[in-house]
């Protein structure tokens, strides 16, 4: 039997991982001496009421070893698995994956683990550990499902814009200055899953004219192929994520099912709240 182990950084939500029986070593964010895991003891809402309260942001850390290591004992113990596949986030932004490796040597004499680096994230990363689990139940073999998921990384795409850059003025990684001024130009960053990163890759003016242009980033890859699957992400903000799944739905044909899910505090610490975006799978 083959058991299928991703990280929170997939942003799966915990009832569709139980769905495809699919465990999560969750991503800890820390602020002070709290620690918290993620969507065990907190969410997207709760990490901004705190931030918002403590006028700043907590840390974040990738499992530890010992972390993996206890997930591959249950999967082997309690789920009776001979094999395991770890889908981790890509380690272009966190020590995640090196953790899931090591852990692994210590099962490498008794125990098959295949450790994958997603070169992905969020929903990415996501739809890659539940095609896995679908394959694992239609009995393919784990050099069939590896490479299956590295073909589905090829064919998914993610694209989100921010609702303000306050949160990465709060980082550093933005100034002051440079936030400000944006507020007041009504600037609202794209983002889209590149090269193992969730990169800027345009600044937009007003939330209408960021969703609109992701609409077209969006009907472009469609081109006139179908989209497999598709979902509509988000920090802290389903009403917008609402809106914006209607002004898509416009333009483009979506599958029936089209979840709403929270992008999760080990990556929206680095977002912020407000962000909506899109994940989907083209055929």
């Amino acid at each position: 039997m083959i058991s299928i182990i991703t990280d929170s950084d997939s942003s799966l939500p915990n009832d569709l991982a139980q769905r495809y029986g699919i465990k999560q070593v969750p991503i800890t964010i820390q602020f002070g001496e709290d620690i918290y895991k993620t969507n065990i003891e907190i969410d997207d809402h709760k990490l901004f009421e705190r931030i918002d309260k403590e006028g700043k942001l907590p840390t974040t850390a990738a499992p530890s070893p010992g972390d993996f290591a206890e997930a591959y004992r249950e999967a082997f113990e309690q789920d009776k698995a001979d094999t395991l596949i770890c889908f981790c986030v890509s380690s272009e932004i966190s020590g995640t994956y090196n953790a899931a490796k090591l852990a692994a040597e210590e099962y490498s004499k008794k125990k098959r683990i295949e450790v994958v680096d997603t070169r992905s994230l969020t929903m990415g990363q996501g739809y890659m550990a539940i095609m896995a689990a679908e394959q694992v139940r239609e009995g393919q073999t784990v050099e069939k499902i590896i490479a299956a998921a590295h073909a589905l990384r090829e064919r998914t795409h993610v694209y989100g814009a921010l609702s303000t850059l306050k949160y990465l003025s709060m980082s550093g990684r933005v100034s002051h200055l440079a936030a400000g001024m944006a507020g007041m130009l009504h600037i609202k960053p794209i983002l889209a899953v590149q090269n193992g990163k969730l990169d800027l890759i345009e600044k937009v003016r007003t939330r209408r004219k960021a969703w609109a242009r992701i609409v077209e980033l969006v009907k472009r890859d469609v081109g006139s192929s179908r989209v497999e699957r598709m979902c509509f992400l988000h920090v802290a903000a389903e009403e917008e994520a609402q809106e914006f799944k209607q002004r898509l739905q416009a333009s483009v044909k979506c599958p029936d099912d089209t979840p709403f899910i929270p992008l999760t505090p080990g990556l929206s610490v680095h977002t912020g709240a407000g962000l909506v975006g899109v994940a989907f799978i083209v055929e």
